[in-house]
């Protein structure tokens, strides 16, 4: 077994255990339909952290090209992979749904978590493309954007309805762009 393949494993159980957790809240959202307030910027949400999952995933195809790893850069890699299981889990009610359950007011009473998470997220992956990949700073724009974004909101705690369904559109408009404009090609 190489370095690549022991070291994807761990990450990909971890990423698994996400999708998981989100495959399985949308599951139980169907099955109680009747009983559920959807509220589409935190569908929009759910739908992001499942495809930031797959592209992880995908991603983590390029650790091949790392001859040699370290415990430090290990463990500096599967931070990212811990923190989208994170975000997936705190994206659906703890517990069963058996009452009524208004996706609108638990957005509101969540959403500083998402953000935080996210902002943390887009942080380490400023940080790993930076300094792991090599790549300059000035092509971390878009990261960067998103992350003081999602931090002015959570830290001002800024619920006008209209910005969160706006910024809900963009980072679905900016991840979606994203990943058409990228070459992600496994080799």
């Amino acid at each position: 077994m190489t370095p690549f393949e022991y070291i994807t494993v761990l990450i990909s159980i971890i990423l698994g255990l996400g999708i998981t957790q989100i495959v399985t809240g949308v599951a139980d959202i169907i099955h109680q339909w009747d009983r559920m307030r959807i509220y589409w910027p935190h569908a929009i949400w759910i739908l992001l952290v499942f495809v930031m999952h797959i592209h992880e995933w995908w991603y983590t195809y390029d650790l091949k090209k790392h001859e040699s790893w370290y415990l430090i850069s290990f463990l500096f890699t599967i931070i990212y992979p811990i923190m989208l299981f994170v975000l997936a889990r705190i994206l659906f009610p703890f517990g069963a749904m058996d009452n009524e359950t208004d996706f609108k007011v638990f957005y509101f009473n969540n959403y500083r978590k998402f953000f935080l998470m996210v902002t943390l997220l887009a942080t380490l992956a400023i940080l790993q493309d930076v300094l792991l990949e090599g790549y300059p700073i000035q092509d971390q724009i878009l990261k960067l954007i998103i992350l003081f974004s999602l931090a002015t909101l959570a830290w001002k705690k800024i619920t006008n309805e209209t910005l969160h369904k706006v910024v809900a559109l963009l980072l679905l408009f900016a991840f979606v762009g994203s990943l058409a404009v990228l070459d992600y090609t496994v080799e």
